[in-house]
């Protein structure tokens, strides 16, 4: 039987009842659409969550605070909720961290600011001179805070060009600005560069002032009555060096703490590669989630291609036994069939790739969603569809070609 035979009888076959074979294609089209929609936004997520993570800073170590417990070790905060990390801590380490580029001290939290009527909530970060060399921060315009104003607990601040367009309208000169945390004014010397971001991790949605102002008039001092810090950012000589850096930094605050192995949960220390693989981690088992919800709706569609090639099956009985008599065999006649099944489903997998990207693009047009469509998954969605056909028409095609001719020529 001639390949060209066989395409011309599948094209009439599907083309007979247009109606019916456009509904079974579209069960694939909707699945495949589906699961390339979701592979993308989830992929898409995964790389904003990386960028993300690679511009806080390069070769960057992260020292957080452990648990804090209440009375009776009974109530659990989460990590890093404790203030066990303090300015002792930052000196030490970076007097004996031979291999750090630079060591910055923060102390974060969220106030409400306001400025000229305007006001937002934000996240204050304090710091000193050292934070734009770990975190990779340009300034736009004027200066970043200085270590002199450190020591003398001078009241200033850089902003990022989110907090100034809240407070100030965008593309505003805020340089000499006020602006007012918890009741003190502070005047704005730095504007930084956008980094860019969305909600909770918007690193342009920052306000630096000095690590000493945040500590005497912002938060305050520790149960032990001590400057703590929130983190401790590290950032090594080179990305050979981290390993290095994180086993002295453990060893240092260890000794500092008189840690033993029961009160590890006192401190964490992480590198970039730590946390974009726990990143990695969880928003793979999310795509993977959403892609095997999505698949639903392939299984669904490959149901409906059984039903439509068996009922095909049982309205072309007189012609199947009609070819039989005429000298076919069961393989001609399962092949036609399956062609048939494979064809159905090859059309969904490509206009279901349309769909996918259509998809994608609109989440990313209208929910400001990143997304990214890869060629794997394009050759996945192909692949599955090319699957569906066999599996569900190879039934369909087995039974056509076990017809009996005679009994297939009587059928009314």
């Amino acid at each position: 039987m001639k390949i060209s035979d066989v395409l011309e009888e599948t094209y009439s076959a599907i083309t007979v009842n247009k109606v019916r074979s456009s509904l079974t294609i579209l069960g694939i089209v909707i699945g495949i659409g589906s699961v390339i929609a979701m592979i993308a936004i989830g992929q898409g997520a995964q790389a904003s969550i990386q960028s993300n993570i690679q511009s806080i800073g390069s070769n960057l170590i992260i020292v957080t605070p452990g648990v804090q417990r209440g009375p009776g070790v009974v109530v659990s905060g989460g990590q890093g909720s404790s203030q066990t990390l303090v300015m002792a801590d930052v000196e030490a380490l970076r007097q004996q961290v031979s291999l750090a580029k630079a060591i910055d001290a923060e102390l974060s939290r969220r106030f409400q600011v306001t400025a000229k009527g305007t006001n937002t909530n934000t996240q204050i970060v304090g710091t000193d001179s050292n934070y734009p060399i770990v975190r990779n921060v340009v300034i736009d315009s004027g200066s970043f805070i200085t270590d002199q104003q450190v020591t003398d607990l001078a009241k200033v601040a850089v902003i990022g060009p989110t907090v100034r367009d809240d407070l100030f309208g965008s593309g505003a000169d805020v340089i000499g600005e006020t602006i007012r945390i918890k009741g003190i004014n502070f005047k704005i010397i730095g504007l930084t560069k956008s980094k860019g971001g969305s909600g909770f991790s918007n690193q342009d949605d920052i306000i630096f002032i000095p690590v000493s102002v945040a500590q005497h008039y912002l938060v305050g001092p520790n149960a032990e009555g001590q400057s703590y810090v929130s983190t401790i950012s590290i950032s090594a000589q080179s990305s050979g060096d981290m390993a290095a850096v994180q086993q002295q930094v453990t060893q240092i605050l260890t000794q500092r703490h008189s840690l033993t192995g029961s009160e590890s949960v006192d401190f964490t220390v992480q590198n970039q590669a730590d946390i974009v693989a726990a990143a990695s981690s969880v928003t793979g088992i999310f795509t993977i989630l959403l892609a095997s919800i999505a698949g639903i709706s392939l299984l669904v569609g490959g149901i409906g291609i059984m039903n439509m090639m068996l009922t095909t099956v049982t309205e072309r009985t007189r012609e199947i036994g009609l070819r039989k008599a005429i000298g076919a065999h069961k393989a001609d006649i399962s092949l036609q069939f399956l062609i048939e099944a494979v064809m159905l489903t090859f059309v969904g997998g490509v206009l279901g790739v349309v769909l996918g990207w259509l998809l994608a693009w609109a989440v990313t047009r209208f929910a400001s969603i990143n997304t990214s469509i890869s060629p794997s998954s394009i050759l996945l969605a192909f692949g599955v569809s090319a699957g569906i056909g066999i599996i569900f028409g190879y039934y369909p095609a087995r039974r056509a070609a076990k017809l009996n001719p005679i009994e297939a020529l009587r059928y009314e």
